[in-house]
C-alpha cells in the first residue's frame, strides 16, 4: 500500500469512526409548551446540534393532552435509537404522557414544567401552591366551535409575565407570535405519567411567574429527579434567558 492510500485509509477510517461516535448520542426531542412554538428552543438547538446531538423540535398543537401526546408519540416512534425528551411548561404535561410505555425514551428532562400523576391537571397543580400570577394575566378567551376556548396571555402584560429577563424588545415580539393554549386542554386530566418509570432532570427560574417555583420542586422531589437545576432570577422562559444551563442539564441526561 503506497503511503498516499495509506494515508487515505487512515482519514477514511477516522471519519466514519467520528461518524459512528456522532450517531450513538441520543436524539434530543424538545416539545415546547402554551404561549410559545418551537423558536422557544433555538438556543438550546445551537448548543446541542454545535455537541454533535440530532435534534427534533416536535410541534405541539396545544389541543388536548391526550391528542397532543399522541401527536408527540408519532415523532418518537419515527427515530431510531434512544432518545432525550424534554418539554416546557404545559410540554412537561404531554412528554409524561408520550413517554408512557416508549421503549426508546431514556430520559425526561422538565424545563419549568408540568409532570401531572394520573388524575391529575395542569391548572390543579398550577394552583397548589401560591405564586401565580398567570389567571390574572390571561386575556379575554376566545370562542372556539364545540365549545372550548383558546387562551392568550394579554400582550401588555406577557413580558413581565411570561419572559421578564428576556430583551424587552424580543419579549414584545414573542407576546404577538404566542400559540394559544385551549381551556380544555389546561383542564385535562392525565392518564400516564411516564416519569415514574423513566429517570428524569429538572431545572426551573427562581422568578417563575406562570408555574410557582414551589409547585416544581415539589413535581420534581416526587418524580425523584436525577438532578435538580433552580436558575436564580429566571422567568418561566428559562430555555431562552438560559439556553446553555439548560442544554447542560440535557446533555447530562444523555449520558
Amino acid at each position: 500500500m503506497t503511503q498516499k492510500v495509506f494515508a487515505f485509509a487512515l482519514a477514511l477510517g477516522l471519519a466514519n469512526l467520528a461518524t459512528a461516535h456522532a450517531q450513538t448520542k441520543p436524539t434530543v426531542v424538545l416539545v415546547h409548551g402554551a404561549f410559545a412554538d418551537s423558536s422557544s428552543w433555538n438556543g438550546v438547538v445551537a448548543d446541542l446540534t454545535r455537541d454533535g446531538y440530532p435534534v427534533v423540535a416536535a410541534a405541539n398543537p396545544l389541543r388536548g393532552l391526550a391528542s397532543d401526546a399522541a401527536a408527540v408519540r408519532t415523532v418518537l416512534d419515527a427515530i431510531p435509537g434512544p432518545v432525550v425528551l424534554v418539554g416546557h411548561s404545559y410540554g412537561g404535561a404531554v412528554i409524561s404522557a408520550a413517554s408512557d410505555g416508549a421503549a426508546n425514551v431514556k430520559a425526561l428532562v422538565y424545563v419549568a414544567a408540568f409532570a401531572p400523576e394520573v388524575g391529575e391537571s395542569i391548572f390543579e397543580l398550577s394552583g397548589k401552591f401560591p405564586g401565580s400570577t398567570l389567571p390574572s394575566a390571561l386575556d379575554r378567551p376566545v370562542d372556539l366551535p364545540g365549545g372550548a376556548h383558546d387562551l392568550y396571555i394579554q400582550q401588555d402584560k406577557f413580558p413581565v409575565q411570561f419572559a421578564a429577563d428576556v430583551p424587552l424588545a424580543q419579549a414584545k415580539l414573542m407576546a404577538v407570535a404566542q400559540r394559544p393554549l385551549t381551556d380544555a386542554a389546561g383542564a385535562e386530566r392525565a392518564v400516564a405519567n411516564g416519569w415514574k418509570a423513566i429517570p428524569s432532570w429538572w431545572t426551573y427560574g427562581e422568578a417563575d411567574r406562570n408555574i410557582p417555583p414551589a409547585a416544581m420542586k415539589w413535581m420534581a422531589e416526587r418524580a425523584r429527579a436525577k438532578q435538580i437545576v433552580i436558575v436564580p432570577g429566571a422567568s418561566h422562559v428559562v430555555m431562552i434567558s438560559h439556553p446553555h444551563e439548560v442544554a447542560r442539564l440535557i446533555e447530562a441526561a444523555s449520558h
